[in-house]
């Protein structure tokens, strides 16, 4: 048995027909730009978020650099953010002249909290936590925080399509957040595609006229602008896609159910942190043998990944940071022992225990 890391066909072969037939209409309509469905996503997208306004736009890193643009955070600026993510986090606070100040991990692999208000300075505007593997951070504690000396958050929840916390979902918990339709996310468009969230109508305002060139109408540039707009086919895409993403995040938990079971007993499983609902967008285990795991499953037939194998902190693109190796042993210890292994809407259960069983195999030391 082969088993991918990831197999798009099996969510989209169902939706062919329905897709076809809406590129036809477009191919009609040629409203290739800011047309009728992106105003329609935004509204049901936002709605399922629970926000009152949401605005598409090319992809998640320029979803997290607009919100930063629209509150004013620039050069000479502090963003405190996660060591543990993916690049685009940190990218986004460079990209607007910030400069990213990291903390460790907890055991979840959220931003320990209780390190975020030790590097808090006159210079720190927000607060970006990163909303990993599909589960939400101690949003509450953050807002606290935030609260407490006058910071904006910015929800990175590029993976977290669904995600709840305390009854409310992910999008929905700070000031504004960033989503990303990288088509291999939960809810995944065919290509690049970014969304925004946020109950402010003037940070909402805002964000549309930077990502359409900062015009107010046509051609009347009342601010500096970029083109950062969310195509109209992909959100034709997503429009399809969105009623069946509950579904989809159902079969994911299933398959976790299935693979925490299985394995307590011989890697680490990842932990539920509480009031949390997890949509598993990565199954994360950790172990000190990952290296030899790793390899003795793709002999089998099993692909994994590794999300992320080096921190943020000790990224080359990073050094300028001043950060030196030791400055945040969790995010460092989990960069060496985790592995992403398969899950995916649509894989079955026999597909599951091919998994478990060769994880189990490897530890126990034999081959099945």
């Amino acid at each position: 048995m082969n088993i991918p890391f990831l197999d798009l066909n099996r969510t989209h072969r169902p939706l062919r027909e329905a897709l076809l037939k809406q590129f036809a209409e477009h191919f009609d309509k040629n409203d290739f730009i800011l047309g009728k469905a992106v105003e329609e996503f935004e509204k049901e997208f936002a709605t399922y978020c629970g926000t009152a306004y949401g605005i598409g736009v090319a992809n998640g890193l320029q979803a997290l650099e607009l919100i930063l643009k629209a509150m004013n955070i620039g050069p000479q600026d502090e963003v405190i953010t996660v060591a543990n993510t993916f690049h685009a986090t940190p990218a986004a606070i460079y990209a607007v002249g910030a400069r990213p100040i990291l903390v460790d991990t907890k055991e979840d692999f959220t931003i320990d909290t209780s390190l975020i208000e030790s590097v808090i300075t006159p210079k720190t505007k927000a607060i970006m936590p990163v909303h990993l593997y599909g589960q939400v951070c101690d949003m509450d504690e953050i807002m606290n925080i935030a609260k407490r000396h006058n910071l904006y958050v910015i929800e990175d929840a590029c993976q977290s399509h669904g995600s709840m916390y305390k009854n409310k979902r992910a999008g929905n918990l700070g000031h504004a957040a960033a989503f990303s339709f990288y088509p291999g996310k939960n809810l995944g468009a065919f290509g690049d595609g970014g969304f925004i969230t946020t109950n402010d109508a003037n940070l909402m305002n805002k964000i549309k006229m930077i990502r359409n060139y900062g015009q107010s109408k046509k051609y009347c540039h009342d601010i500096l602008g970029v083109n950062s707009r969310l195509d109209t086919l992909q959100a034709t895409v997503l429009r399809l896609k969105l009623p069946h993403l509950d579904y989809w995040n159902s079969q994911r938990k299933n398959i976790a159910e299935r693979y925490c079971a299985a394995l307590k007993d011989v890697v680490q499983v990842p932990m539920i942190s509480k009031d949390r609902d997890h949509i598993y967008h990565l199954f994360v285990i950790r172990t000190d043998k990952r290296e030899e795991l790793m390899h003795y499953l793709k002999e089998k037939g099993i692909d994994s990944g590794l999300h992320y194998p080096v921190p943020i902190h000790l990224q080359k693109a990073f050094e300028y940071l001043g950060y030196s190796k030791g400055a945040f042993p969790k995010s460092e210890l989990y960069a060496d022992t985790i592995l992403s292994i398969p899950i995916f809407p649509g894989m079955t259960d026999a597909e599951a225990d091919y998994v478990i069983n060769h994880i189990k195999s490897f530890f126990a030391g034999s081959s099945i």
